[in-house]
């Protein structure tokens, strides 16, 4: 079910709250998990049961493996085997689901054969809990997974708040704090900030997020030949519409967990403030930026050997990140561009010369808007329509239509948002991040609600949930 759903907010989410603080009062620890993770699975099983014992499947495999792998009990050798073997058996999974119809439909069109392989579905945040169940491998390698019990494992696995779209948690996030007897008593201080939070996510997705919607899609998917200013607005759409969607989704993630006592990873710090390419992937999605770090670029060698072996790092590292986002070639040019962009950062920032700071921040945003376009476009052709519609310079005297000039005025309030607002949790704590702001909590939740009441018959799904 959707965030941003009825049935989640006056059903499943109240439900899930009572049943766990009263099975904690009555009876801590162990029940209260389970009870978590069933609801979890009735969560994810929302969409459909026939990918459930996919994901159970996988929960006791890694489990399995990564029990054994942090017992230590093995031979070097073998101990390295078995985790390559649980590296492949979850890359394997992924692989065969996301990338199994790219990679045969290439294939025809390089060599004329024609293989054929019936449509797969993607399970529901395969690439998600792919990338958490390596993370727990690795780490149980290293040995830092000891003490672990099933129970634990998988509730880090499905706790639902982040299970469909993150922020991609590691296990030492979550563990521990559901171990934490604290935890396990209601806390209304954290209940009001997760509340708050919950209601301006809510807010961010149905009225702003949405907003923009309805004027990109047309853009980037319809035929019309696009103005200079259609363009530029349809280009802008996009750009605040993932952004808006994406973090109003994370807020609702993280709110929904602090309701539990549960404090997930920030994934956004005001990424539109960027002034470089590198800050920029600092604040954005920056839970993915720290898994890419940790168990890919930095494996592959970082920057210990050399700049042109760091420049090749960094470009792979980007180019697969492209690629995990789906099965596209344009996923894979948009990695590739930021990739790019990071070592022309990386050479820029060795020259010691700098910029002013509105016009570094300029050239970012712009890069990273650029960038988006072939990201959201569903194949080059569309990306195409718009860049010759945003460079046909002839059509700058066209007016537009009173669309248009509507989300010309919403562009410019995102503007003002996204780089002179305050982050959603400093907005719903006080200066010592504790006590929740009443008058806040309550309007974003009251607008949310009134709004989604307005377009109950269309709610939307979120952009990364087809990730």
């Amino acid at each position: 079910m959707l965030f941003n759903s009825p049935e989640y907010i006056f059903v499943f989410l109240p439900a899930a709250v009572v049943i766990y603080f009263y099975l904690n009062a009555c009876h801590p620890g162990r029940p209260a998990k389970i009870w978590l993770v069933l609801a979890s699975l009735g969560f994810y099983s929302w969409w459909g049961l026939i990918y459930l014992p996919l994901i159970v499947t996988s929960i006791i495999v890694n489990y399995a493996v990564g029990r054994t792998l942090a017992q230590g009990v093995m031979k070097a050798r073998a101990q390295k085997l078995l985790l390559v073997s649980g590296l492949t058996f979850n890359l394997g999974l992924l692989g065969y689901f996301k990338y199994a119809n790219f990679f045969i439909d290439n294939f025809d069109r390089v060599t004329g054969a024609s293989a054929y392989l019936a449509p797969i579905i993607l399970p529901l945040a395969i690439s998600f809990f792919t990338f958490q169940k390596i993370g727990f491998l690795v780490d149980s390698y290293k040995g830092e997974t000891r003490g672990y019990n099933f129970l634990d494992y998988a509730l880090f696995v499905t706790f639902f708040p982040q299970l469909i779209a993150g922020p991609i948690v590691h296990h030492k996030q979550i563990v521990p704090q559901f171990a934490d007897a604290k935890n396990a008593e209601f806390n209304a201080s954290n209940f009001g900030i997760g509340l708050c939070m919950f209601g301006i996510g809510l807010c961010k997705k149905i009225v702003i997020a949405d907003t923009f919607a309805a004027y990109a899609t047309p853009g980037f998917d319809g035929t019309k030949v696009l103005t200079f200013a259609e363009a530029w607005l349809t280009s802008l759409s996009y750009t605040f519409q993932l952004y808006f969607d994406f973090s109003g989704y994370t807020d609702m993630a993280i709110g929904s967990a602090l309701l539990f006592n549960i404090r997930l990873p920030k994934n956004f710090e005001s990424p539109y403030k960027a002034l470089d390419i590198q800050d920029f992937w600092r604040r954005w999605h920056i839970t993915l930026s720290h898994f890419l770090r940790d168990y890919l670029y930095i494996p592959l060698g970082g920057n210990r050997h050399g700049d042109i072996r760091t420049g090749f790092n960094l470009f792979l590292t980007f180019l697969l990140g492209g690629l995990w986002h789906g099965a596209s070639w344009m996923f894979v040019a948009w990695g590739a561009m930021h990739g790019l962009a990071m070592i022309v950062n990386r050479i820029w920032t060795k020259t010691g010369l700098s910029l002013p700071a509105f016009a570094a921040w300029l050239l970012t945003f712009n890069f990273v808007n650029f960038a988006w376009i072939f990201f959201r476009a569903k194949d080059l052709d569309a990306a195409a329509r718009v860049l010759r519609g945003m460079t046909d310079f002839s059509s700058i005297a066209q007016r537009t239509d009173n669309n248009g000039r509507d989300i010309a005025i919403w562009s410019a309030a995102a503007f003002g948002v996204v780089l002179l607002g305050r982050t959603t949790l400093t907005l719903c704590t006080d200066d010592n991040a504790q006590t929740v702001s009443g008058i806040t909590a309550g309007a974003a939740f009251a607008v949310a609600l009134l709004t989604m009441f307005a377009v109950t018959s269309r709610v939307s799904e979120f952009i990364y949930f087809n990730f």
